[in-house]
């Protein structure tokens, strides 16, 4: 989907169409104030000048997307909004709004799996489609059923997409970034020399910041020069699974069908704080933040009917030093309080001298609901002790 969340706004605020937009951070006073002000039925009519700008912005939030329009300015996703603000201070800011992008979301899947039933759900904006069986999936390389697919997701939800069309998933996935906004691009294995080795290493999905900077460093920046390298060159380099893997992905080759159904590894929830807060000096703040964050952690595995065992925390301190801890229950639970206590105990096994910038709840081993039983608080061994997480905060 084309800048998923800052088009979903778009529908609600059309006035701002063309402008440089970017969605990220919680909800504010500013934002709520705007809200009231004029009423759900009247957003489309708040005067441009009444909504917050960036330049305006105090926090730590970072950009979830922006417009096409702010994006020319250097702006875009997981970017600081503040760092943004000095590129686009004339920016508007929009909070996010979860449950909207949850509805369009499920909208433009179901609106694709009455053309194309197999796909593949790869988060909340961009999936995966097979067009091998699908009636007309092969005319004129897939462009026509592409098109279908646009049409049919633009009729239903009013937004535009950007469809890739590859022999696979890995350079299907490129693809689709060759044309954006509403764009539709076809690869074939012809294609490989001319369109996919002159591409940045970065541009295959799988090789991360710290790769590409390895990469760079033994002078491979481009997608043919990390091909023409010897096979054995690239394991001694990556290791075994990784070096063999970065020469099948530069040579375009990747054998991973579309999975219609698979099972999330875990569901957390995290929150930067505005300031830095110390776990005794702000402990009531922190206790009552950590908190809210377990409750909708249970609220997230209710919601999605998942159960977990295993409860996890992440802590970012003021020198970003990240320290995270597990703990595994005998019981599944989908139950915040629960889930507070869990991480509670988790708390108890890391420092807390430092000031913290992020405060995170993870829970992971996950099973369906009704698959295996609830936790039983009287069975749990896992129980905290009298002296344990309410001290910390």
């Amino acid at each position: 989907m084309d800048a998923f969340f800052a088009s979903v706004e778009l529908l609600r605020y059309p006035q701002l169409k063309g402008l440089p937009v970017v969605i990220g951070g919680g909800w504010r006073k500013v934002d709520e104030e705007l809200r009231a002000a004029q009423g759900e039925r009247a957003l489309r009519f708040i005067p441009v000048e009444s909504f917050p700008l960036l330049k305006d912005y105090v926090g730590r939030g970072v950009i979830t997307t922006a417009t096409y329009a702010a994006r020319q300015f250097g702006v875009g996703s997981a970017m600081g909004m503040m760092k943004a603000a000095k590129l686009c201070p004339q920016a508007i800011v929009l909070p996010v709004d979860f449950a909207e992008i949850r509805k369009y979301s499920q909208l433009f899947k179901s609106t694709i799996t009455e053309i194309a039933p197999l796909m593949q759900d790869r988060g909340v904006d961009e999936v995966y489609i097979d067009f091998t069986d699908v009636p007309g999936g092969q005319r004129e390389g897939g462009r026509v059923l592409a098109r279908l697919i646009q049409k049919a997701i633009f009729e239903k939800t009013g937004l535009t997409c950007s469809v890739g069309v590859a022999p696979n998933k890995l350079l299907a996935k490129m693809a689709s970034e060759f044309n954006k906004p509403n764009g539709i691009s076809i690869i074939y294995e012809s294609d490989l020399q001319e369109k996919i080795w002159p591409l940045h290493v970065r541009k295959i999905n799988g090789i991360g910041p710290k790769a590409g900077e390895k990469l760079a460093k033994l002078h491979v920046h481009t997608i043919g020069e990390l091909a023409a390298q010897d096979p054995g060159w690239l394991v001694d380099n990556f290791g075994k699974a990784t070096g063999a893997w970065m020469h099948e992905a530069a040579w375009g080759r990747d054998d991973r069908p579309v999975v219609t159904e698979s099972e999330p590894v875990s569901m957390s929830r995290e929150t930067t704080f505005d300031r830095d807060l110390h776990a005794v000096r702000n402990k009531a703040e922190l206790g009552a933040i950590f908190t809210d964050l377990c409750l909708r952690l249970g609220e997230d595995l209710q919601r999605k009917g998942y159960v977990a065992k295993t409860i996890g925390i992440k802590l970012r301190y003021d020198d970003f030093k990240i320290a995270t801890r597990d703990q595994t229950s005998d019981s599944y639970t989908d139950d915040g309080a629960t889930i507070r206590r869990l991480a509670g105990q988790c708390l108890k096994r890391v420092p807390l001298d430092k000031k913290l910038r992020l405060l995170g709840v993870r829970a992971s081993t996950l099973a369906r609901a009704g698959e295996v039983p609830l936790a039983d608080e009287k069975k749990d061994p896992e129980r905290a002790e009298p002296n344990s997480t309410d001290q910390l905060f």
